[in-house]
């Protein structure tokens, strides 16, 4: 059994961290998941590689070069120490062991040169100078001309003046290395981004084909491909789809049975009543039936829906101004205020009975009705203002079941059925979208279409 993770633990804040940093969609997730360890790897192995390269490769130069150097002050301290002596170890050093040897007659040691923290050629040399020579020495390798100037006072007044090569100190082709790591690691980085595009990409189609499907749009083109688990996966929603379709429309042919057989009884009856006349006792059973055909039209509309309406680019302003116009033939006039004018996916007679039902919902309850619109989070915003009584907050949620009266009756159609907004707020979720009720700055009810663009 899974124990739930405390709220305040150490584990919880450490994803809620993550959650809320790392980016949102899954390919940059994966791409960090895959590169980040592949480039952590690559720097701990890449600086545990060079400090030990660097170490030995430096260690063997310079003990090297400081049994060279000691080499030359042993000649000198085991000759006879004459011009003739000297210029034979300036030979030797300058064509034997190919050193640039400057022998510095009545001279001294420079002062002491600041050096960075951690110089491991100046400390390496120092350490193997001391063992060799055992003289006093001088020591610079900063120098930016590719040399290393060593200086040893072999005795007082006569400084041995020895210019090497770098690459004979230390590692030179440090940076070759690193750069060869660095185009590694990229190439690397860049096969794992691709291999996992690929992975991810049947992923995104999928959710965007379930979107699409939710939101009535064309599905046809998608075909479940990817690892074995994403391809079930997309088997699964195209088998859904294919059973949502043949649940539809086997609903719709029963419901247009039903629909034939009760409208047949119903014009019998009007033909039965039409033949008794216009007499007083006659009106009352004609106004019960005509209330019935409109009942019974708002029922097989609910449950109907929008009966497989297609999602086209539609004007919303355009299509508001038109509900609005319709609904203030009944006496009480809409006003509607500044909408944003794009064309949005919809299902034009589905949203305009949806926007007739808040509409007219509004227009029952308050002697002044507002429509007006914003583009807020990446979804339109439309909001329908009245100045009514409103709808205490603890019963928002009860106006949208079916059948459902409230005092105010605020979720009644104009056939008085219970099924206006619960119309309303079905056709809403099947674009996606929602319908949220808050109080209204006229004072009374604001209902709130909020419909992905």
């Amino acid at each position: 059994m899974n124990t739930p993770v405390p709220r305040g633990g150490l584990y919880y804040r450490f994803n809620r961290f993550l959650e809320r940093h790392l980016p949102a969609r899954l390919y940059a997730r994966s791409l960090i998941i895959v590169i980040a360890p592949l480039v952590v790897l690559q720097t701990i192995m890449g600086g545990i590689i060079l400090d030990r390269h660097w170490d030995n490769v430096t260690k063997v130069l310079g003990r090297s070069l400081a049994r060279e150097i000691g080499l030359l002050t042993e000649l000198y301290d085991k000759s006879d120490k004459s011009e003739t002596a000297l210029q034979t170890i300036e030979y030797t050093a300058n064509h034997r062991l190919n050193l640039t040897l400057d022998i510095i007659r009545n001279g001294t040691l420079p002062p002491p040169i600041s050096r960075v923290f951690y110089s491991l050629v100046d400390d390496k040399l120092t350490k193997y100078l001391e063992r060799e020579t055992g003289k006093p020495f001088w020591i610079d390798s900063s120098a930016d001309d590719g040399k290393v100037d060593v200086r040893v006072e072999v005795e007082k007044g006569l400084i041995f003046r020895i210019l090497a090569d770098d690459e004979r100190a230390y590692a030179t082709g440090t940076h070759w290395l690193l750069l060869s790591m660095l185009f590694s690691t990229l190439l690397l980085g860049l096969v794992a981004a691709l291999f996992m595009r690929n992975q991810v990409r049947p992923i995104v189609d999928l959710a965007r084909a379930a979107q699409d499907f939710g939101l009535g749009r064309d599905t046809d083109e998608f075909r479940p491909r990817g690892a074995a688990e994403v391809r079930q996966a997309g088997e699964a929603f195209l088998d859904m789809k294919r059973r949502i379709a043949r649940h539809v429309e086997q609903r719709t042919a029963m419901l247009a049975g039903v629909s034939h057989d009760l409208r047949t009884i119903l014009t019998r009856f009007k033909l039965e009543l039409a033949v008794l006349g216009d007499s007083p006792k006659v009106k009352p059973l004609q106004d019960d039936v005509r209330e019935m055909q409109h009942m019974l039209e708002a029922y097989l509309a609910f449950v109907r829906g929008d009966e497989g309406e297609q999602a086209v680019a539609t004007n919303v302003v355009e299509l508001a101004a038109e509900v609005a116009q319709a609904m203030s033939r009944s006496g009480t006039g809409v006003t509607v205020m500044e909408v944003p004018s794009l064309p949005v996916r919809l299902r034009p007679h589905s949203f305009r009975r949806l926007l007739a039902n808040v509409l007219a919902n509004a227009l029952r309850h308050g002697k002044r009705v507002v429509l007006s619109g914003e583009l807020r989070d990446g979804r339109l915003w439309l909001h329908v203002d009245d100045d009514g009584p409103g709808i205490a907050p603890e019963s928002r949620e009860e106006v949208f079941k079916p059948f459902v009266r409230l005092d105010t009756a605020r979720n009644l159609d104009a056939t008085g059925s219970g099924l206006g907004l619960s119309i309303a707020l079905d056709i809403a979720h099947a674009h996606g979208g929602d319908i949220l009720l808050d109080d209204s700055p006229l004072g009374g009810l604001r209902a709130t279409i909020k419909i992905p663009v």
